[in-house]
C-alpha cells in the first residue's frame, strides 16, 4: 500500500524536495494534505500536480486566490492557522512530514502526535521550544519520530540494531558555513546576500541565515538532546567544511559509526519516508578518490557565539531554549529585511535571554506565552536600534 504523505510547509526547501522524492516514486507515495504560509501560486501548482486530498494557506487573505484556482479539481481548500493544526488529525494520513519553519510548526506537530500520526520531523524548532512536552507526549500516544535533517537522520541511522548499546556521546558535523574562515571585522560588514551563499546546502533563507550564525547547528544540540535522550555533555560540535560525514555516534566501547553521502537532502527525506527500508535512488554516489581528505575543526564560538547561546539554554532547560528560539526569528527576519547587522543579531539574542522571565517547568501556555513576550521585548530592542 502506498503511504499517504501530509506536508506542512509544502512550498519550502524541504517540501519541494519531498514532492520531487514522491513524483518519481509515485509507487510508494501519495500526497494527501498540502499546506504552504504565503506562497499560494506555487501550492497551486503542486495541488494541480499532486492532486491531494486537501490543501490548506496559513494566509487567509490568499484563501480565495486558491479556491479559486483548484475550483475545477476535486481538491479541498481551507485557510487559516486552526486548519492548517486540525487537518492533520485526517484518518487518511499515514504520515506527517512537518516542514514548516519556526515556531509555527509547533501546535500543528503536537496536533498530529495527538492524532497518533508517524512523524516526519524536519521543523527543529519543536523540539528547541518545547522538547520535554514533545517527548511525553510521543510515549503517551506510542508514535515514532523520524528526524529528517541530515545530522539527526545521520545519528538515527547509525544507531540501527544498537538498541542495547550504551552512547557515549555524538558528534554533529558543521559545515561552518560561508563564514567559517571569515575575521570578526568581516562579519561586522557582512551582508544579507553573503550570508545567504552557503556553501554546501540549498536551503531557505531562513535556515541558511541560522547556518551562518551557527544558531542552526545549536537547534540541532538541542534537537539530538531529546531525540536521543542525551545530556548535554555527551553531544559534541565538529566543523567538517565538506558536508560528507553527516554525523557520528561513539559507544562506550571507543567504537565510531558514521553516515556519510553527498550533501543531498533527498537522501535522509526519502530514508524518513521509507523507514525501516532502503530503497534504490540515482542519487550521486560518494567517491572516495576525489575527497582524499576529510578535514575537522574545532568550531570558533567567540565569532560565532550563538552555538555557546544553545548550550547555555539546553543547560538551563525550561522555557530558556523557547526564548532563544523566538529572539532568534525575530532578529533573522531583521536582518533579512536590512534593519540590523550580522553581529548585532547575536546581541539582541544574548540580551533576550537575559531579560526574559525563566520558567523551570513550562506547560504549553506557558510556551506560547515565551514566545509572545520574547517577540514582543526583542523586537523593541531592534526598533531603539532603527
Amino acid at each position: 500500500m502506498k503511504k499517504r504523505i501530509a506536508i506542512l510547509g509544502s512550498t519550502g526547501s524541504i517540501g519541494t524536495q519531498t514532492l520531487e522524492v514522491v513524483k518519481h516514486n509515485t509507487e510508494l507515495f501519495s500526497i494527501e494534505v498540502l499546506t504552504a504560509n504565503n506562497n499560494v501560486d506555487l501550492l497551486i501548482k503542486q495541488a494541480i500536480q499532486f492532486q491531494p486530498n486537501c490543501v490548506v494557506i496559513s494566509n487567509e487573505k490568499k484563501y480565495n486566490i486558491l479556491s479559486e484556482a483548484l475550483h475545477n479539481y476535486p481538491i479541498k481548500v481551507y485557510a487559516g492557522k486552526d486548519a492548517l493544526a486540525q487537518i492533520v488529525e485526517m484518518n487518511s494520513i499515514d504520515i506527517v512530514l512537518s516542514a514548516i519553519v519556526g515556531y509555527a510548526g509547533l501546535i500543528p506537530t503536537i496536533n498530529a502526535i495527538k492524532a497518533k500520526k508517524t512523524i516526519a520531523l524536519a521543523n527543529k524548532e519543536t523540539l528547541v521550544v518545547a522538547g520535554e512536552l514533545i517527548n511525553n507526549l510521543v510515549q503517551e500516544n506510542n508514535v515514532n519520530i523520524i528526524p529528517v535533517d541530515s545530522e539527526h537522520s545521520a545519528i538515527f541511522q547509525c544507531l540501527a540494531g544498537e538498541r542495547n548499546n550504551k552512547i557515549e556521546k555524538i558528534i554533529l558535523t558543521a559545515s561552518g558555513g560561508p563564514f567559517r574562515t571569515s575575521s570578526i571585522n568581516f562579519l561586522s560588514r557582512v551582508t544579507k546576500k553573503d550570508a545567504l551563499k552557503h556553501p554546501n546546502w540549498n536551503m531557505g533563507a531562513k535556515i541558511t541565515i541560522d547556518s551562518a550564525t551557527m544558531m542552526n547547528k545549536g537547534f540541532e544540540v538541542i534537537e539530538a538532546k531529546w531525540l536521543f535522550n542525551l545530556k548535554p555533555n555527551q553531544i559534541d560540535v565538529i566543523t567538517h567544511p565538506q558536508s560528507i560525514i553527516h554525523s557520528l555516534v561513539q559507544f562506550e566501547d571507543s567504537s565510531i559509526k558514521a553516515q556519510m553521502s553527498m550533501p543531498d537532502m533527498k537522501l535522509p527525506i526519502i530514508y524518513a519516508l521509507t523507514y525501516p527500508n532502503r530503497i534504490k535512488t540515482n542519487f550521486e554516489r560518494f567517491d572516495f578518490l576525489k575527497y582524499p581528505e576529510l578535514t575537522f575543526e574545532k568550531p570558533n564560538t567567540d565569532k560565532f557565539r550563538n552555538l555557546e547561546f544553545a548550550y547555555y539554554a539546553m543547560r538551563e532547560g525550561g522555557n530558556m531554549p523557547c526564548i532563544l528560539n523566538a529572539a532568534n526569528e525575530i532578529v533573522v527576519n531583521a536582518f533579512l529585511n536590512n534593519k540590523i547587522g550580522f553581529l548585532e543579531m547575536s546581541d539582541l539574542i544574548e540580551n533576550s535571554l537575559q531579560k526574559i522571565k525563566y520558567i523551570s517547568n513550562p506547560l504549553l501556555s506557558d510556551y506560547q506565552q515565551t514566545d509572545f513576550e520574547t517577540r514582543k521585548y526583542t523586537e523593541s530592542l531592534i526598533n531603539k536600534r532603527i
